[in-house]
């Protein structure tokens, strides 16, 4: 079976620079960056090209800045799985497999 291969994207300007996504990462791919953004934190990075677009870190994200991708196996193209955006409450949050072919 061939490796999911994901990728994040991190709106820097919001970040905080919490770590929550870093610890959360099984395939330690985040760390923080040197450099700060406007509101003066260290922000998340993707670091190493590990990422299986497992979720993690956007799930963990109290600021909901992180938005995942996952590589579709047909197209090779990437596309979002998971992005959480203007929470004011309480969520719901539901990860499936995507159906197999034929089923």
């Amino acid at each position: 079976m061939a490796k999911i291969r994901g990728d994040i994207k991190v709106d820097i300007e919001k970040c905080k620079g919490c770590e929550l996504c870093v610890v959360s990462c099984p395939q330690n791919a985040l760390a923080l960056s040197d450099g700060i953004n406007k509101q003066g934190y260290h922000y998340a990075v993707l670091i190493e090209d590990v990422c299986t677009g497992c979720t993690n870190c956007s799930l963990v994200c109290p600021d909901a800045v992180i938005t995942v991708y996952r590589e579709d196996r047909k197209t090779g193209k990437k596309k979002p799985v998971a992005e959480l955006r203007n929470v004011t409450g309480d969520i719901k949050i539901e990860v499936g497999a995507e159906e197999e072919e034929g089923n």
